[in-house]
């Protein structure tokens, strides 16, 4: 298996595994939109992208968009989505592509990496945990949805 930053000759690629991790979260197939979202990620630069190739076969990735921390005054990274393939799950895939996001924030000075996850979700907890990433009450967060 390979883990490299994906570029615009990966959008196919990028954008079969992003179609099918938003129907893991219930929404509907429409694998033009997921083209579409990826290629103007990939285009402006606003998210990096780690691809899990395994034969030439695209296996799992994860996104990672960039932020900044005022306090620290240092950037932070948000783990936004991390999805490998039904079928290539507990061989390891998950794990590495967290630790190479991990490495892309370390080369960028980052002072953090923040993720959130489903509270129904205890096998991606536990393997947060695993990797160090603690759960933390010291904050509430909040969202107002926008759309009518």
């Amino acid at each position: 298996m390979k883990i490299y930053q994906a570029t615009i000759q990966q959008l196919d690629q990028v954008a079969f595994l992003f179609n099918q991790y938003r129907i893991f979260y219930r929404q509907p197939a429409d694998l033009k939109s997921a083209q579409k979202f990826i290629r103007e990620r990939l285009q402006q630069k606003d998210a990096v992208i780690l691809l899990a190739m395994e034969n030439e076969q695209p296996v799992g990735y994860t996104q990672l968009f960039p932020s900044w921390s005022s306090v620290s005054m240092q950037r932070v990274w948000i783990l936004n989505d991390l999805f490998v393939l039904r079928e290539k799950r507990n061989q390891g895939i998950a794990k590495a592509l967290m630790n190479k996001a991990k490495d892309h924030a370390m080369s960028t000075n980052a002072v953090r990496i923040i993720l959130a996850t489903e509270v129904t979700n205890q096998i991606g907890q536990n393997l947060y945990e695993s990797m160090g990433y603690r759960h933390f009450d010291d904050f509430y967060h909040y969202i107002l949805s926008l759309d009518s």
